[in-house]
């Protein structure tokens, strides 16, 4: 049956049931539930199961026919990665990057003070990237079209926010706003008022802001992204 099958998949990538559902925005033990009690699984969340995880080979899901996996040309035709390095970096031949979810870990500044207690969703390993510290799901469109709403950035945290910021460079970044935390992704340039910095957008349509470099809560260097297609 596809459930099992399914199951199978999960086994073999060592996924969780609620990592995976978390991923579909699928309700609670939905898909655990399916596959251990052998019920079927909705086309449309079939659907959604092959663009997300476009490694799963749909022949094999839906008939257990071929291989389990497509092949690795297949897969990076449906996932597109860029990096962004700076000059001084030095690759990692492989590394286990930790996914996280940052609402379920409040935001930014709870998962940077101690993101060994955290629980991340799951690992992501891309060979001859950057050293990342993790990676998050971004919102909003004011990086588009270099990024976009659900796209996944791998970040390299930054400690010393006053002295560890190379202009220009994209961030992960968490601001002080009224007392409520304020995530975004931004590309970071000098200010021309003392004690600011401008955080500027890849959409022309949002505007630039200059903010106080004290309100800056939590720092992280955009080092890549993913982003997953939805057309196979």
């Amino acid at each position: 049956m596809v459930s099992d099958r399914l199951g199978q998949y999960l086994d073999k990538k060592g996924i969780s049931y609620y990592a995976f559902e978390n991923s579909l925005n699928a309700g609670r033990g939905s898909i655990s539930k399916a596959v251990k009690e052998g019920k079927s699984i909705g086309s449309n969340m079939l659907e959604n199961i092959l663009t997300i995880y476009n490694d799963l080979n749909p022949t094999w899901l839906l008939t257990g026919e071929g291989e389990m996996f497509k092949s690795n040309e297949a897969v990076l035709l449906n996932k597109s990665i860029e990096a962004f390095r700076l000059k001084t970096d030095s690759n990692l031949e492989s590394q286990q990057i930790p996914l996280y979810d940052i609402e379920a870990v409040a935001g930014l500044v709870p998962l940077f003070k101690d993101s060994k207690s955290q629980e991340p969703l799951d690992h992501i390993s891309i060979p001859h990237l950057p050293k990342c510290d993790g990676a998050v799901y971004i919102t909003g469109d004011s990086m588009y079209p270099l990024l976009k709403s659900g796209d996944i950035v791998l970040y390299k945290q930054v400690n010393d926010v006053k002295n560890e910021i190379f202009w220009g460079e994209m961030y992960l970044l968490s601001i002080d706003m009224a007392e409520e935390e304020y995530v975004t992704v931004k590309y970071i340039q000098k200010s021309e008022h003392e004690g600011y910095v401008r955080l500027v957008s890849q959409n022309k349509h949002h505007q630039d802001k200059d903010v106080e470099m004290s309100k800056i809560r939590a720092l992280a260097l955009v080092k890549a992204s993913i982003r997953i297609n939805s057309m196979n």
